[in-house]
């Protein structure tokens, strides 16, 4: 992650990152969201590609959560306990929706 900068002056961070279809590439924190555990240091952060569209989720240790809520990234609490019959139901409504379900394990 870098700052960019215009005649002297900052502007938005950049953050790199990996897309499973595209390779690299380049964000900015308004493009990503932090999901932390509750019972940990960690979490994941998930960003929709701005070249192919596809929505990714990937890891986040506890130094990279550190570094992207420094950069101003927003972020939600994620509870950690057993998964209820409402998430199911939601699943299974997504999975009704989508015409390539497949698309879904990506994130």
């Amino acid at each position: 992650m870098h700052p960019t900068y215009v005649r002297g002056e900052r502007q938005m961070t950049t953050i790199k990152t990996t897309c499973g279809t595209c390779g690299d590439v380049e964000l900015t924190p308004a493009d990503l969201a932090l999901e932390l555990d509750a019972a940990g240091d960690g979490g994941s952060y998930r960003f929709r590609c701005p070249d192919c569209g596809d929505v990714s989720r990937r890891p986040a240790s506890a130094r990279v959560v550190s570094v992207l809520l420094a950069t101003g990234v927003v972020y939600e609490m994620v509870p950690t306990g057993p998964i209820t019959e409402f998430e199911i139901s939601g699943f299974v409504t997504a999975l009704d929706r989508e015409p390539n379900p497949f698309r879904l394990l990506a994130g």
